[in-house]
């Protein structure tokens, strides 16, 4: 039975085959080229392979086998109806005349995106340059900028409130123009420089001759501005502790020549280095000012804390350790004293005088606290003055250092021990010691960056945040420059919004609307967004510039303003 099946199938394998391709041309002409791919790979791979047909004139009939081993083997046939080649032809035949399912149109959506431009590790085509800077940096003239580009910007001075520049690669090109080539524009820098430094040369060499024409035949230019620091405030305090601390030095000397005093000595000593103390911050005061130049663009203020500190440490070599010094020899190897009428004489003279010097320190110190809103003993402490501080210590130490001497003296004219004298020496070169210990201290936190106070700085921080335009502010730094002079420096967030409006009130609605419906491809839309983005960047930067004016005009102390978008 089985051979004969076999035979039956390979004799209608073909007739059921060729059925099947009919029906794959049919569906793939339907379908298209994806469905026929997919019906050949069907026919390919034989998923037709296992299906056997038996066919008669009337009839298919599929035949499978099921075999079954029991005992030795006996083998069952299972016989199933599939139906015929005439019905399946008709089925064929109605699928084919059955309507198409009409298939919805593909649509593919295309991402418009900017391509991403690279300007490598240098671009400098969008540089703008003044004109001072194009004629310095690539030797032109002003005929030779006058071809150029002018451009309007927003000008970073105060003064103005608009300058011109030009851009870089305009100069650039205008330079090669003129020169010819990079290396003729080199040779040509190099010979400027050379010519500068001879110019500064010549110049330095005719303003010393210019001093020495002064000194011959006498200056008649009007008084600076360096000289009339010393009428008034501390430059006066100074100038006057100056002339009575020479004063008492020269007596003091005198006085100890006459007597051998160890105490008369520290106090001769003590009132040298007072006078050049005095001398250096009177260079300091003058340094402090003078005009700030590019190499100190913030200026010479801190000049006075510098001749401070120096004049704290000259204190303590000079006053201190020549104090200490003389009252140890002294208890090593005591010497007689003569008489002491004119010791005492010297020192009341020396107590009014460094008195009434140590007066004019104080009524400085209190005008300048009550000005900054300050104790008396703070404003001392934090040294805002320290050229005035500096006269305050001094001659305070000088009037205890009359006292002790005084007492002293007075112990060994009593007693006629020279110990106490020397004793008296080391009391008043330990009062030295103290008074240049807190001079440096006090100085060397000035010239650290101090901070303003407190109460300042809120201040400050709350005319900012009352600015609708601004959002938050953070890491904000006040240091106290000396002079009363302040810088402020802020981590500023800004409201893109209000600066947007800010930038959308100063335009024409209806020319904006006209040039946003004009805006169809991606180009149209990338320059309509750089022209005003770069406009609202330039708003930014005008609102920056007026909270800086702002901060400057109800704070004149504050003289420097950093305001950094975040």
């Amino acid at each position: 039975m089985l051979p004969g099946l076999a035979a039956a199938a390979a004799a209608h394998r073909c007739s059921w085959s060729s059925l099947c391709r009919l029906r794959l041309r049919c569906r793939a002409a339907a379908r298209g080229s994806s469905d026929r791919q997919e019906w050949q790979n069907l026919v390919t791979f034989g998923s037709f392979s296992n299906i056997t047909p038996c066919c008669t004139l009337n009839q298919v009939k599929f035949y499978s086998t099921n075999v079954q081993k029991e005992g030795q083997g006996s083998q069952t046939l299972k016989m199933e109806k599939v139906p015929s080649f005439d019905e399946t032809a008709e089925n064929i035949g109605a699928e084919l005349k059955a309507p198409l399912i009409k298939q919805e149109p593909l649509q593919v959506r295309v991402k418009a995106v900017l391509k991403k431009r690279e300007y490598g590790p240098k671009y400098t085509q969008n540089n703008f340059i003044t004109g001072v800077r194009a004629m310095n940096e690539f030797c032109l003239k002003s005929s030779d900028l006058e071809q150029l580009r002018k451009i309007r910007r927003r000008s970073p001075h105060e003064d103005t409130e608009s300058f011109t520049v030009y851009l870089r690669s305009d100069v650039e090109a205008k330079s090669l123009e003129v020169w010819g080539s990079p290396e003729a524009l080199a040779r040509e820098k190099k010979l400027r420089k050379e010519a500068e430094i001879e110019y500064r040369e010549r110049l330095f060499r005719n303003q010393k001759i210019l001093r020495e024409y002064r000194d011959f035949l006498g200056n008649t230019k009007p008084r600076s501005r360096t000289t009339s620091v010393f009428f008034k405030g501390p430059g006066k305090v100074v100038m006057v502790a100056i002339c009575i601390n020479g004063l008492n030095c020269f007596f003091k000397f005198l006085a100890w020549i006459y007597t051998g005093s160890a105490s008369m000595f520290s106090e001769a000593i003590h009132s040298l280095s007072d006078t050049c103390n005095q001398g250096l911050l009177a260079l300091g005061i003058s340094k402090s000012v003078q005009t700030p130049d590019p190499t100190h663009p913030y200026g010479f203020s801190n000049m006075r804390y510098i001749v401070s500190l120096i004049s704290g440490v000259g204190i303590f070599m000079m006053g201190a350790g020549l104090s200490w010094y003389h009252g140890v020899m002294g208890l090593l190897n005591p010497q007689p004293i003569e008489s002491l009428l004119w010791a005492y004489c010297i020192l009341a003279g020396s107590l009014v005088s460094e008195g009434a010097t140590l007066l004019v320190a104080v009524n400085e110190l209190r005008r300048s606290a009550r000005a900054k809103g300050m104790s008396f003993y703070k404003y001392v402490m934090e040294s805002r003055d320290p050229s005035t501080n500096v006269i305050l210590l001094e001659d305070t130490a000088a009037v205890l250092g009359v006292i002790i001497a005084a007492t002293c003296m007075g112990l060994t004219s009593l007693t006629g021990n020279p110990l106490y004298d020397s004793l008296g020496s080391l009391g008043v070169g330990t009062l030295l010691g103290v008074v240049s210990a807190f001079l440096i201290y006090t100085n060397t936190e000035a010239l650290l960056g101090r901070s303003i106070q407190p109460e300042q700085v809120q201040r400050l921080t709350e005319l900012l945040e009352n600015d609708p335009s601004v959002r938050a502010i953070h890491d904000v730094k006040a240091t106290d420059l000396g002079l009363g002079k302040v810088r402020f420096k802020a981590e500023v967030d800004f409201d893109g919004r209000v600066v947007t409006r800010s930038y959308l009130e100063k335009q024409d609605f209806d020319q904006l609307l006209q040039e946003i419906q004009e805006v169809k491809t991606p180009e149209e839309l990338e320059t309509f967004m750089l022209k005003h983005g770069e406009n609202i960047i330039d708003t930014l930067g005008a609102e920056v510039d007026r909270l800086e004016r702002e901060l400057k005009k109800r704070n004149p102390e504050v003289r420097h303003v950093d305001l950094e978008i975040l």
